[in-house]
């Protein structure tokens, strides 16, 4: 079971607890219903009474906004500025901090299941995190992964699947091996970031 399994239960549901990850990392950004959902990757009916509940409560509270949408029905898409109703972090929630703490403070995830959740992209040889994982904010990247012949919409797919979980886009980078060790030694700057930061490596069998 994971950390959001157990939150979920003392919260009533898992996605609830998403709902809540998602208005605390944005805490200035207003969300719709379509856009939670599809954040979160769950049913608009779902996210409905979720919304409805997080709102009695006092947490989140309704602000108008516009958001772009596509028009036209055929040929070329057009962008326009539409107003519509949703929802944004309610900031004198009296008990915002506590959820801070609890929601945004704790790792999500166990190493282990982090690994699980690239099963299948490949031989990784390589995979660490940092960022939202460990809770440093300041880092330039949230997962490197490291690998050959890595099945990239599998990697994706499973960075997708965090972010709906974490409740945050996350930024990461994925290299083969020998593009990863030539960074290495001509000391690119981009995997200094990383390890010469605060970091957890979840596989290493490169020796790093």
């Amino acid at each position: 079971m994971t950390k959001i399994d157990v939150l979920g239960k003392l919260f009533g549901s898992p996605s609830i607890v998403k709902v809540m990850r998602l208005f605390l990392f944005s805490p200035d950004t207003p969300h719709d219903l379509e856009g939670i959902a599809k954040r979160i990757k769950s049913s608009k009916d779902v996210i409905r009474n979720e919304i409805s509940d997080l709102e009695k409560s006092g947490l989140i509270k309704k602000r108008t906004f516009f958001k772009k949408v596509e028009i036209g029905r055929t040929g070329k898409k057009i962008l326009k500025n539409k107003k519509v109703q949703g929802y944004v972090l309610n900031k004198d929630f009296h008990y915002l901090s506590a959820l801070q703490n609890l929601l945004i403070k704790i790792p999500p995830f166990k190493p282990g299941e982090l690994e699980k959740r690239f099963k299948g992209a490949g031989p990784i040889k390589l995979l660490i995190v940092s960022g939202v994982f460990i809770q440093e904010w300041d880092t330039v990247l949230d997962v490197l992964i490291v690998g050959d012949h890595l099945n990239t919409p599998l990697v994706d797919r499973a960075i997708s699947n965090l972010e709906a979980e974490v409740g945050k886009e996350l930024t990461y980078a994925a290299f083969d091996t020998s593009e990863f060790e030539y960074r290495v030694n001509v000391y690119d700057r981009l995997i200094r970031d990383v390890l010469d930061y605060p970091h957890q490596k979840i596989v290493n069998k490169l020796g790093i």
